[in-house]
């Protein structure tokens, strides 16, 4: 009988999946501390997660049984791939599954941010009517600048060709003709900077990726850039990110992730009139959740099961 802890909040599906497989057991243990993640993982050969679960090194040694991590979504910047391969545990995760979740959201996000949409509202809920406060701007005509061509990214720049907008690209491992398939010029990470009238990121956090939006590089784009991040918050040196929204060279951002999550009460990010943020909603659609669900469980019990090995991020020895 294989056992498998489930430690973050897993769609309605998979677990009906789980419940049907006679040779598999499963417990769902929801906000567990380190130190209690710690004393349940040794009874466990398969433990699925999502993107509030840390697996660093100490949770992989104290991990005797373990053999799969399954992650429900994308990003496995919680997971300590190194330390996973190390200890012979097969690290996965389920590519594709959320993206149009994902780059519907950041289309919501690019939108609300430009047209004012939560703040009119607010002001409209309070008995108010102030039209010419909220005056926006269009997205037809913009200049759009997505960080990261993969599954996400070239679902928002046909989302965004579709506004009319013009679409440069930056990502290393995307070859050019791939861009011009959708009319998209993929270019420089500079020239994506200088020329963005909104810069969105979809692209995996890295040693290279962590912080790059900062000072630095926020120099390099437009006055009155707007910022989108639906990926993740690491991205973004928030502290630079802010005093650039407070100075005014960055005129809006619009912010679905953060360093941490949920954000620290001093994030100061937090409270400015011209950051829309939102709680990590890129994946939360219920079509996006049944998918990522029955996903990640069908590919870790293949693997428990000893059948096919889908989307594994890391090669055992």
């Amino acid at each position: 009988m294989h056992r498998i802890l489930i430690s973050d909040k897993l769609g309605e599906a998979g677990l009906v999946m789980l419940d049907k497989a006679s040779d598999v057991a499963y417990d769902m243990k929801t906000n567990l501390s380190k130190e209690e993640l710690l004393a349940v993982i040794p009874e466990y050969e398969g433990l699925i997660i999502r993107s509030g679960t840390q697996v660093d090194a100490g949770v992989l040694a104290a991990a005797s049984k373990l053999k799969v991590i399954g992650r429900a979504g994308i990003g496995v910047d919680n997971v300590n791939v190194e330390a996973a391969t190390r200890h012979g545990v097969l690290v996965m995760n389920t590519p594709g599954s959320n993206s149009v979740a994902t780059a519907e959201q950041t289309m919501a996000l690019m939108l609300a941010v430009t047209r004012h949409t939560v703040m009119a509202h607010n002001s409209l809920a309070a008995g108010e009517w102030n039209r010419a406060q909220f005056t926006g701007t269009e997205l037809y005509g913009k200049v759009l600048g997505i960080v990261g061509f993969g599954r996400v990214g070239r679902l928002v720049a046909e989302r965004a060709k579709a506004f009319g907008m013009t679409v440069l690209a930056y990502d290393p491992f995307v070859k050019a003709q791939e861009g011009a398939k959708r009319s998209v010029s993929l270019v420089s990470l500079d020239r994506v900077f200088s020329q963005a009238d909104y810069l969105t990121l979809h692209t995996a956090v890295t040693p290279e990726t962590t912080k790059m939006i900062n000072c630095p590089s926020i120099k390099k784009m437009k006055k009155g850039v707007i910022i989108i991040n639906v990926a993740r918050g690491k991205l973004v040196d928030e502290a630079a990110l802010a005093e650039a929204l407070q100075e005014g060279h960055v005129r809006a951002a619009a912010l679905d992730v953060f360093t941490a999550e949920p954000p620290e009460s001093d994030n100061p990010l937090l409270g400015l009139p011209n950051v829309l943020h939102t709680p990590h909603l890129g994946a939360s659609t219920t079509e996006a959740q049944t998918n990522v669900s029955t996903q990640i469980v069908g590919q870790v019990l293949d693997f428990l099961r000893g059948k096919e090995t889908r989307n594994a991020v890391n090669k055992l020895p």
